[in-house]
Formats: C-alpha cells, structure tokens, sequence
C-alpha cells in the first residue's frame, strides 16, 4: 500500500514539476510525465487542503451547531 504523502511534500513536488517544466529543456515524453506528477501532486495538496478546512469548520463550529467564520487577516 502507497503511504500518503503530506502537504508539504506534495507542494515541493508540484513546485519542483513547476520548475522543470517552466526550464523548457525537457524532452515531450519527460515533459508529459513531469506534468503528471505535476497534477497528481496540485490533487494531494488539494485534498489535504480540503481535509484541514473541514477541521477548521469543527472546531469553530458553536454549542448550538451554527458555525461562525472570522476573517483571516495576516
């Protein structure tokens, strides 16, 4: 069985697909492969995205089930 991969290790490949593919010196099968991964990365990280997202909503979820948003302000 394939062990899932985290966030960050998704994000380093899909930059790193990015990068590659961005250089141009790829031949057009290596580039078709580097942009699969590429997906295959930009899918994980949105799926882990997802997964922390709905956390998020538990926790700020209220006593009496209504669930309460703020603004993220860096």
């Amino acid at each position: 069985m394939a062990k899932k991969k985290g966030f960050e290790t998704s994000l380093k490949a899909l930059e790193e697909a990015v990068s590659r593919l961005e250089e141009g010196d790829l031949e057009l099968e290596e580039s078709l492969k580097t942009f699969e991964q590429g997906v295959k990365s930009a899918a994980e990280c949105r799926m882990a995205l997802e997964k922390v997202e709905l956390q998020v909503d538990l926790l700020l979820k209220q006593q009496d089930g209504r669930l309460t948003r703020e603004p993220f302000d860096e």
